[in-house]
C-alpha cells in the first residue's frame, strides 16, 4: 500500500497513461460494473455512512448532504449508467483546416491527465468524479473531507474491486487521506496533477483559490435569487420559489432570496405560503415584513439584517428584499449573487429578455426553478461541479468540460523558410 503522497501521484500520472488504452466499450462495461456494484454493496455502503452521520449533529445543514440512502444510491447509480451512455468526449474534431503549403492541421479534443478534486461532506461525489474522469479518459485524486471519510473509502474499495475484474490499474482513482497534509500536497503536486476542481464552502474555495499552484476551476457557492416581477404569475411564482428553496436546502441550487417588485407585494403571502409547511425561516427587509406580517408564522418571520442579503444559507432560511423597479432587482443581484444561478418570474417577454442578456451568472432562468443547475438535469449525466467562473468552463461540468485539445499537424517534408 502507498502512504507517500508523491508516491500516490505518480502512481495516478502513470495510470492515467494506461487509459489511453482502453477503448469506449471497456470504459462503459466498468461503469455499468460500478452501478451494479453500488447496489449490491448498499449495505456495506450504508454501514460505513452512518459511522460518518454518528460523528455529525443532525442540525448541521452539512448533514444532508452527507447522508446515503437506498434511494440516493439507486440514483447514484442510474446517473453512472447514464454517464455509460453518452458518447465518448474524446477524439472529437473541433477544427480542421489545410494550409497553403498542405501542412494539415486538426484540433482535437484529450484529457486534461490527472484531476484532483477537494471536496466536503459529499461522498457522492466519489462516484460522481471516478465515472466522468473515467469515461473522459482522466485518472483521479480525490481529496475528500474527515467528516465523509468512511463514506469515501467505502465508495472507492467498491470501485477498485470492480476495476480488478476487468485488470485496470486501481490508480486511476485514488483517495487520499482526510488530514490538511494531505489537501497542500495536492494543491502543490506540480508535474503530476494537471488540474484542480474544488467542490465545497466558499471558505475551502477560497483556500484552495489562494493556495494552488496548479491550475483551478472554481465550483463557487450558489447564492440565488429568485425576483418576482412586476409582471409575474402568482401560481407559477408561489411554485418556483417553494420548490427551488425546499426540495434540497443542502444544496448550492437552492433559493437564498426572494426579490419582489414592491407594486406586487399584496401577493407576497401567497407565494410565501407553502414555505411555513416547511418551516422555512424569513428574513424580510421593512416592506416585506409588514406585507407578511400576520399572513405568515410570526415565530418564522423575522426582521432581515444587512446579513440576510448574500449569504448561502443550505438550510431553511431564505431573504426576502423589495425593490422599487426591475434595474433595482439587477443591481441588488449584481452586488450581493455569487454568479451562479438566478431567476425571474415573469410574464413580460421585454423583461425576460434583458434579465437573461444583463444578470452575470453561470444559468440564468426565466420562469423556471434554480433547482435545475444540476448536471443530470442537463443532461450531462452527472457533474463534477458547478463552474461560477468564465475561463474554461461555466455551469454544470460534465464531460466536454474536463477535456482539453491538441493539435495534430501532417505533412509531407514541409519545412519553415
Amino acid at each position: 500500500m502507498i502512504t507517500n503522497t508523491n508516491q500516490i501521484f505518480a502512481a495516478v500520472q502513470s495510470a492515467s497513461r494506461q487509459l489511453a488504452l482502453l477503448g469506449d466499450e471497456t470504459i462503459n462495461r466498468i461503469l455499468n460494473a460500478v452501478a451494479d456494484a453500488a447496489i449490491e454493496q448498499t449495505p456495506f455502503i450504508l454501514a460505513e455512512n452512518a459511522k460518518d452521520l454518528a460523528r455529525m449533529e443532525e442540525s448541521n445543514p452539512k448533514y444532508d448532504r452527507l447522508k446515503l440512502t437506498e434511494e440516493r444510491l439507486r440514483s447514484i447509480a442510474a446517473d453512472t449508467r447514464s454517464v455509460a451512455t453518452l458518447p465518448t468526449p474524446l477524439g472529437r474534431v473541433l477544427k480542421e483546416s489545410v494550409r497553403p503549403n498542405g501542412m494539415k492541421l486538426t484540433k482535437i479534443s484529450v484529457p486534461f491527465g490527472v484531476i484532483g478534486i477537494i471536496y466536503e461532506a459529499r461522498p457522492n461525489v466519489s462516484f460522481d468524479v471516478f465515472s466522468l474522469c473515467l469515461k473522459s479518459g482522466n485518472a483521479c485524486v480525490l481529496k475528500g473531507g474527515s467528516d465523509a471519510d468512511s463514506s469515501n473509502r467505502a465508495i472507492v474499495s467498491v470501485i477498485h474491486q470492480v476495476l480488478k475484474q476487468f485488470n485496470v490499474d486501481t490508480h486511476i482513482v485514488e483517495l487520499l487521506p482526510p488530514d490538511r497534509e494531505a489537501t497542500t500536497a495536492l494543491l502543490n503536486a506540480i508535474g503530476w496533477v494537471d488540474l484542480i476542481i474544488p467542490r465545497g464552502s466558499s471558505s475551502l474555495i477560497n483556500f484552495v483559490r489562494a493556495n494552488a499552484k496548479i491550475p483551478v476551476i472554481e465550483t463557487g457557492a450558489g447564492i440565488c435569487h429568485t425576483y418576482f416581477d412586476e409582471y409575474g404569475d402568482v401560481n407559477k411564482g408561489a411554485a418556483i420559489i417553494h420548490n427551488a428553496k425546499t426540495r434540497r436546502v443542502s444544496v448550492c441550487n437552492s433559493l437564498d432570496c426572494t426579490i419582489i417588485h414592491e407594486k406586487r407585494l399584496n401577493d407576497l403571502p401567497t407565494l410565501c405560503q407553502k414555505l411555513s409547511q416547511n418551516e422555512v425561516v424569513i428574513y424580510a427587509d421593512p416592506q416585506a415584513y409588514q406585507a407578511l406580517e400576520g399572513h405568515y408564522p410570526a415565530h418564522l418571520l423575522l426582521h432581515a439584517t444587512p446579513e440576510s442579503f448574500g449569504t448561502e444559507f443550505l438550510d431553511y432560511k431564505m431573504a426576502v428584499k423589495t425593490v422599487k423597479s426591475f434595474e433595482d432587482a439587477l443591481g441588488h443581484i449584481q452586488e450581493h449573487g455569487s454568479k451562479h444561478s438566478e431567476c425571474i418570474v415573469t410574464e413580460d417577454t421585454s423583461h425576460a429578455r434583458l434579465f437573461t442578456q444583463i444578470v452575470d451568472a453561470a444559468c440564468v432562468y426565466t420562469n423556471v426553478s434554480t433547482a435545475f443547475t444540476d448536471g443530470a438535469q442537463f443532461g450531462l449525466g452527472a457533474e463534477i461541479g458547478i463552474s461560477t467562473q468564465k475561463l474554461h468552463a461555466r455551469g454544470p461540468m460534465g464531460l466536454e468540460e474536463i477535456t482539453s485539445y491538441k493539435w495534430i499537424i501532417e505533412g509531407d517534408g514541409q519545412t519553415r523558410q
